[in-house]
C-alpha cells in the first residue's frame, strides 16, 4: 500500500487571482503612462511623482499578497484599498483645477478597480459593494460635485466587481457541492468493494454454519442460530453504508482539496506484465465443473484478470449454493480482438423472476457487488440469463485494455 495525495477538488479561484496579479502590474503602468504624457499640465507634478513611486513600490512589492485567497489578508486589503482612496483624494494637490473640472482622471486611474476587485475575489459581493462604496465618496470627494462621468465610473466598478464577487460566490457553493459528490462517490465505491470482500469471506462462511449447525441440531443449532442473526446483522451494515476515513488537509493557498489515501499501487500494477487468466481459472475446475479455454495464453491486466476471476468465483458459489450440491457448472473462455469473454452455466433450476431484485433489497449482494460491480469497475459489463427450470447463464465480458477505474483517475 501507497499514500497518496489525490487532488478532489481544483479552485476556480485561482484564475481570479492571476488575472487580478497581471490587471494590477497592467494598469500601475498605465497609471504612470498617463502622467507622464500630461506632467506639464499637471499644477505639482512633485506630488503626482512621490505618489507613483509609493504606487509602483507597493504594486511589485505586493504581487505574492494576490497570489490566492490565503496571503490576501484582510489587513492587506485594508492598506490596499487606502492607497488607491490616497491617490484619489491626491488628485486635487497634484493636478490643475482645470484638468479635474473637465473630467481629467485621477492619479491610480483603473488602478483603484483592482483594489476593489480584490475585495469582491477575497469575500464576495457585500465585500466588493463595501470597497466601492468608499471608492465613490473618494471620487466625489475628489471631484468636489456630482457629474455625469464620475456616476458612470463609479458606477461601472461597483456593478462589474459586485457582479464579479457575486460570481466566485455561486463558484464557491459550486465546489463544496462537488467535492461532496465526489466523497460520496468515494465512500459509495469503497462499500461496494468491502461488500464485495465481506460476501466472497464472512457472509458465505457465516451461511454455512447456519446451515450446518441447524442440520446438526443440540449446541450445534444455537451456534448456527447465532450465525444466522449476525449473518442478517452484517448484511445490513454492508447495504446500510460503510464509509472510508479519510485524513483531510485543507490548503487554501495551493487552491485545493487534498486527501491523503492509502490504496494500491496502481501504476506499479499498470506497468507489470499482462497476467494469464487461465491460471487463475484453472483452479475452479473440478469434478462439477468444466472449464473450456483456448489452447494460447489469454492475457489481461493484473487487477482485471484478478477481478474477472473473482466474478467467476463468485459466480460459481452462486451455483453451489443456490442450484444443490449436485448441480454442474461450465465454464467457457473466449478470447476476442477487442474483448475476453467468459460465460458461466450451470443446469440448476435457474432464477424466479424478480428474485434478484428482493435479494438485493434484503441485503443479499452476490450478484449486484460480487459479479456485476467487479466487472463494472474495470470497465466490463455482467448479463445475467435464467430461465426457471433451464439453469443460469452468466456472461462477463471485459474490454482488452482494461484496468480499472482506480487506475484511471
Amino acid at each position: 500500500m501507497v499514500e497518496r495525495e489525490r487532488v478532489m477538488r481544483m479552485s476556480v479561484e485561482q484564475p481570479l487571482w492571476r488575472a487580478l496579479t497581471a490587471y494590477r502590474v497592467l494598469t500601475m503602468l498605465y497609471a504612470v503612462a498617463l502622467f507622464v504624457a500630461a506632467h506639464d499640465d499637471f499644477a505639482r507634478p512633485w506630488v503626482a511623482v512621490g505618489y507613483f513611486s509609493v504606487l509602483a513600490v507597493w504594486t511589485l512589492a505586493t504581487l505574492p499578497k494576490v497570489a490566492g485567497a490565503a496571503s490576501c489578508t484582510k489587513r492587506f486589503l485594508a492598506v490596499d484599498l487606502a492607497v488607491a482612496l490616497t491617490g484619489i483624494l491626491l488628485t486635487r494637490a497634484a493636478d490643475a483645477a482645470e484638468r479635474i473640472s473637465d473630467g481629467g482622471p485621477t492619479l491610480p486611474s483603473i488602478w483603484t478597480a483592482g483594489a476593489v476587485l480584490a475585495f469582491a475575489i477575497k469575500g464576495g459581493w457585500r465585500w466588493a459593494a463595501f470597497a466601492s462604496l468608499l471608492v465613490g465618496v473618494a471620487n466625489v470627494v475628489q471631484r468636489g460635485a456630482f457629474s455625469r462621468d464620475t456616476v458612470h465610473n463609479v458606477l461601472l466598478v461597483c456593478i462589474a466587481s459586485i457582479a464579479i464577487g457575486y460570481v466566485v460566490e455561486v463558484a464557491r457553493a459550486s465546489e463544496r457541492t462537488l467535492a461532496r459528490a465526489l466523497e460520496i462517490e468515494a465512500a459509495t465505491r469503497e462499500r461496494e468493494r468491502l461488500a464485495r470482500d465481506i460476501h466472497d469471506s464472512v457472509l458465505q462462511v457465516l451461511a454455512m454454519v447456519q446451515r450446518r449447525g441447524t442440520a446438526l441440531g443440540g449446541e450445534a443449532a444455537e451456534l448456527g442460530k447465532l450465525a444466522g442473526e449476525q449473518e442478517v446483522a452484517l448484511r445490513s451494515l454492508v447495504a446500510g453504508g460503510l464509509a472510508p476515513a479519510s485524513r483531510v488537509s485543507e490548503d487554501t493557498a495551493r487552491g485545493a482539496l487534498v486527501r491523503v489515501v492509502e490504496e494500491p499501487d496502481d501504476l506499479a500494477d499498470e506497468a507489470a506484465a499482462p497476467r494469464d487468466l487461465r491460471t487463475l481459472l484453472t483452479p475452479y475446475a473440478g469434478a462439477q465443473v468444466t472449464l473450456s479455454e483456448p489452447g494460447a495464453p489469454v492475457p489481461l491486466a493484473p487487477r482485471a484478470a484478478r477481478e474477472l476471476a473473482a466474478a467467476v468465483g463468485a459466480a460459481l458459489d452462486n451455483v453451489r449454493r443456490h442450484a444443490g450440491p449436485g448441480a454442474r457448472a461450465w465454464i467457457l473462455v473466449e478470447d476476442e480482438p477487442d474483448a475476453v469473454v467468459v460465460t458461466v452455466r450451470d443446469d440448476g433450476p435457474g432464477i424466479p423472476e424478480g428474485r434478484l431484485a428482493q435479494a438485493e433489497g434484503e441485503g443479499r449482494l452476490g450478484v449486484a457487488l460480487s459479479i456485476r460491480g467487479r466487472l463494472r469497475d474495470i470497465g466490463g459489463t455482467a448479463e445475467l440469463i435464467s430461465v426457471p427450470g433451464q439453469g443460469t447463464e452468466v456472461e462477463l465480458r471485459v474490454p482488452r485494455d482494461a484496468r480499472g477505474r482506480t487506475a484511471q483517475r
